[in-house]
């Protein structure tokens, strides 16, 4: 609400959406049949604490605590440190551990999610340790929760029909043998949705003309810059 601020949203009706509001829909399901799945983000809940200790588990903050302190100011840093916390993929006491494919029986079925508090308080309960498990619209759910509960307007955007290029030649490669048998070398991959996060902010290190949504994902694939 204040225009000094990094995060200042000028139009009320998207500061009541994207601050404000605890509950939303995301699409998941394909191109063909899109789904609309129910969310309780709930970040007025009494998740302020937990939000706050996930800061400061991070190996952000365990590398540099003054450094980490000192720059929880600027949204940018703080998007960073929460979309690498929501996942415990890289052992630094993320929320969620990511499954994809093999049996879900021992744990939570990633689909039968269907808020953020549960996740969180859940998580803080079991000394912090990842909840199992999530898949990318849970990443995102959670992701939007913790964001908004520490002031940052963010949104879920869902793509349908959506490839992960591995190593940016702008093309998903497929390798086939001589008899026209697929061969399964490639990284690059393709999915029939993908859900990520954009937080409203300003950035004063790119300049006016990339002010507004940006764009974050928590969902663990590969390790940025290696």
């Amino acid at each position: 609400w204040f225009s000094g601020d990094d995060v200042y949203m000028s139009n009320e009706n998207e500061r009541q959406e994207y601050v404000l509001n605890e509950n939303g829909i995301i699409f998941v399901g394909n191109a063909r049949y899109i789904e609309a799945r129910g969310w309780y983000y709930g970040q007025f809940q009494d998740l302020l604490n937990i939000c706050l200790t996930m800061l400061d588990l991070s190996l952000y903050y365990r590398q540099d605590p003054a450094m980490d302190v000192s720059r929880r100011g600027d949204p940018k840093y703080v998007g960073r440190v929460i979309s690498s916390m929501i996942n415990g993929n890289d052992n630094d006491n993320g929320v969620l551990l990511g499954k994809w494919q093999g049996s879900f029986h021992s744990h939570e079925n990633p689909s039968r999610w269907d808020g953020s508090v549960i996740i969180l308080k859940k998580w803080r309960q079991d000394n912090y340790r990842p909840v199992q498990y999530g898949q990318c619209w849970v990443f995102a759910g959670v992701m939007c929760t913790v964001l908004r509960c520490l002031g940052i307007p963010t949104r879920l955007v869902s793509n349908f029909n959506s490839a992960h290029d591995v190593d940016r030649n702008l093309s998903i490669d497929k390798y086939y043998d001589s008899s026209g048998r697929s061969l399964n070398i490639s990284k690059d991959s393709t999915w029939d949705y993908h859900v990520w996060n954009e937080s409203w902010f300003i950035r004063p290190d790119l300049g006016r003309s990339y002010n507004g949504w940006q764009v974050l994902d928590a969902t663990p694939q590969e390790q940025s810059r290696g």
